[in-house]
């Protein structure tokens, strides 16, 4: 039998440790197996990870310049949360550990979703779907 397929997105950032303590402040974990002084396995689901490389060990395997993130858009990672509070209760919880919102909620009634650019600019999006909406 086949293991589920994992992904694993790989974003650059200044600081681990200021990184890593912003993630913990949202409730989030790391794998140890896979961290260490240069790298931080944040844990998003069973399936789905960030891993957080210092920009010297991102370098590394980076073939092409790495983009700066407060200057051009890199990637716009987005998420799915169970309710339209719980998209409130991560991106203020996110804001009040020192991430910004770069711009307003999208509210379509059967989709409301929020982004916040995390300490590094990296673009995180939450986004709240109908489920009748989703069926229909």
């Amino acid at each position: 039998m086949s293991q589920p397929q994992m992904i694993f997105v790989n974003l650059p950032v200044k600081d681990l440790e200021a990184a890593k303590a912003f993630w913990k402040k949202l409730g989030y974990s790391f794998n140890p197996q896979f961290s260490d002084e240069t790298a931080g396995c944040l844990v998003i689901s069973d399936t789905i990870f960030a891993m957080l490389l210092t920009e010297a060990k991102f370098e590394g395997f980076a073939t092409k310049p790495v983009a700066d993130a407060a200057k051009t858009t890199e990637v716009m990672v987005a998420l799915t949360a169970d309710s339209r509070a719980k998209v409130d209760e991560v991106v203020d919880a996110a804001l009040a550990a020192g991430a910004t919102e770069p711009r307003a909620a999208i509210d379509m009634g059967f989709m409301y979703g929020r982004a916040f650019e995390d300490l590094d600019h990296h673009v995180w999006e939450y986004v709240w779907m109908d489920p009748a909406a989703i069926e229909g």
